[in-house]
This record gives C-alpha cells, structure tokens and sequence, in this order.
C-alpha cells in the first residue's frame, strides 16, 4: 500500500475523531451551563409554595399537599422577561395536560398580572410573587425558571431560561413513571 492510499485511509477516521470530540465538548458546554445555572436551586423535598390565584383559588404545593399525586410544573417567570415572553406558548401548551403553577415574580400585583395575562391571551392562573418573597424561598435568581416535582413533593427536575414544549413534558413523564 502506498503512502497515499494510506492516508485516504486515515483521513476519514481522523475525522471521525474529530466530529466525536467537537460533539463531546458541545455536550460538555451544555451540561456545564445548565450545572452553573441550577447551583443553589433547592433539590429533594420542595419548598412550600402557599398562596391566592389570580382566578381567587388556593393553591398549596410541598408538605402537606397530598391532594395532587400527579407531577406538578413550577414555572417562575416575569411580565417583563422577553424569553418569558417568548416561551409561555410552551408553558400553556404543558398545562392542557399536566398541572402548572405559574408564579409571576416581581411583576406587580394581582391586577397588573391579570391583566398581562388577559391582553397576552392567556388563561392560566398565576400566583403573584410581587415582593419576591416565593422567589427567595425557592432560591431562583433569575426567569424563566422551571421545577418539576413529582406526586411527593420532591424536586426532580430545576431548569433556568427557555425550556421547550417536549423537554418539559418529558421531564413530567419522567418524573411520573420512572422516577416514581
């Protein structure tokens, strides 16, 4: 075999190598994103989540709350957050299926946030957080952040900034058959 044909032959497998390793450092990158953005993020039992809709219900996740056994989407956002703005399609979308509580983080009160809501077309109750007192509790420092909790009240999943339609239906299935 000559040098060239030898090295038609390399060719391809260095190549390989190098989309394997290009791929593994993207993977990397993300992962290591996601793990800077959810450090400090509550894990294991939720916090409490206590307080009024903007629809006039109550509404009361963590200890105690043995009324839902089915996984729950905590989604932390703000009226003035574009990639709120830009993800609450998705948002609506989960909560046709799964249970959404929204929590409208310094926003205003519970007018303000209505109204938003309204004039957004959205007809998913919110519970304001205008001090940012259930945004300290849960340790979130920035929107749009995401906690999936299982049927008892454990936190499987924390995701910060723009989540999508399937990957948080996904995590709540998860947390519902697998992680169960």
């Amino acid at each position: 075999m000559n040098l060239s044909s030898r090295l038609q032959t390399l060719l391809p497998k260095k190549r390989w190598q190098r989309l394997s390793l290009e791929a593994a450092l993207i993977v990397a990158v993300i992962l290591g994103a996601q793990y800077w953005q959810t450090r400090g993020l509550p894990e294991g039992a939720a916090p409490p989540l206590v307080g009024v809709l903007t629809d006039g219900q109550t509404m009361k996740l963590g200890a105690g709350d043995t009324a839902h056994g089915a996984p729950t989407l905590v989604a932390f956002w703000a009226t003035w957050c574009p990639v709120c703005t830009a993800e609450e399609g998705n948002i609506v979308s989960v909560a046709k299926d799964h249970r959404v509580i929204s929590v409208a983080m310094q926003s205003g009160d519970a007018a303000a946030v209505t109204k938003h809501l309204q004039e957004r077309g959205i007809a998913l109750p919110a519970l304001v957080d205008a001090d940012g007192r259930h945004a300290t509790n849960w340790r979130v420092r920035g929107v749009p952040t995401h906690f999936v909790v299982d049927g008892a009240g454990n936190i499987r999943f924390r995701v910060v900034g723009y989540a999508t339609t399937w990957g948080l239906k996904a995590r709540l299935w998860w947390a519902e058959n697998v992680a169960a």
